[in-house]
């Protein structure tokens, strides 16, 4: 498969291991060139203070623990759009003026559109509609995306970001709801509230396994491909915290779904009733 290019769109350090890191590892192990655009560098996140030994500040910690597991998964490439952490939405980092949240939808999709048009990639991969959990970067990461892919193509739009280029697909991830019902009766049983999960206890599961999105492919993940997704895992020590990591959200869906990651068809039309189970199909 090393014709074949993937771009994933992102808005921190971690969503490339955290969310589809299987799914990369397991496309760059078959020979694919697996690319991250990553729209901040984490500065919103905490983090506990003898991480920081060595580093000026979070989000130099946060970027160096991203390159750790990009090599780890074996991404071909990393890029940063140049934004800062908008932090959990009602937060004062919402209010920053280099917050992606607050930049211009049209702003960011440039800074898209020229790294689409530079790597060329048949597939494209970002958050669902609500950014996976309503975080407002990652919402504004599936917005600038949907804007970008549409318009790579156009020699009228962004003329200044390179020469037209058409990808193939576009998928947004998105988690199983039936697994994440099951995440909220049974967190309780292990003393876990699923109305406050996460490091920061500010994502409220209850709320987010009453939205549905439709499911046109799920990947299944290698052995392989998922010892490689733990070990870059273990490089964002600053998220998953000393000794045994926690379990993060997706981890959880993750092994509740079977180890496959699951994907919404965005672009081409999805098949009514077909199940995908390779990203490139259909691609020549």
């Amino acid at each position: 498969m090393s014709k074949y290019k993937l771009l994933f769109v992102g808005a921190h350090p971690d969503d490339e291991t955290f969310g589809v890191g299987g799914t990369l590892a397991k496309y760059a192990l078959a020979g694919v060139s697996v690319y991250y655009a990553c729209a901040t560098r984490g500065e919103a996140g905490s983090v506990d203070a003898p991480l920081l030994v060595g580093h000026e500040n979070i989000a130099e910690l946060r970027w160096a623990e991203l390159e750790c597991a990009s090599g780890i998964l074996g991404l071909a490439g990393l890029y940063s759009l140049g934004y800062r952490d908008s932090g959990m939405s009602g937060s004062e980092d919402n209010h920053h003026p280099g917050a992606l949240a607050a930049a211009p939808v049209e702003e960011v999709a440039e800074r898209i559109v020229k790294i689409i048009r530079d790597i060329k990639p048949q597939v494209v991969v970002t958050f669902d509609p609500i950014g996976g959990y309503r975080h407002p970067d990652h919402i504004a990461v599936h917005r600038a995306t949907v804007r970008a892919f549409q318009a790579a193509a156009d020699p009228a739009s962004y003329p200044q970001a390179g020469a037209p280029f058409q990808p193939d697909k576009l998928y947004f991830q998105v988690m199983s709801r039936k697994m994440l019902k099951i995440a909220v009766k049974a967190l309780p049983l292990f003393g876990q509230d699923p109305r406050r999960f996460g490091r920061n206890r500010d994502i409220d599961l209850t709320a987010l396994a009453s939205v549905d999105f439709p499911v046109h492919a799920k990947v299944q993940l290698t052995k392989p491909a998922r010892e490689l997704q733990a070990k870059a895992r273990a490089c964002h020590i600053s998220q998953v915290g000393a000794g045994r990591p926690r379990l993060s959200m997706m981890g959880l869906v993750s092994r509740l779904a079977g180890h496959r990651d699951s994907f919404m068809r965005a672009y081409p039309p999805p098949v009514n009733g077909r199940l995908e189970h390779d990203l490139f199909e259909g691609v020549e």
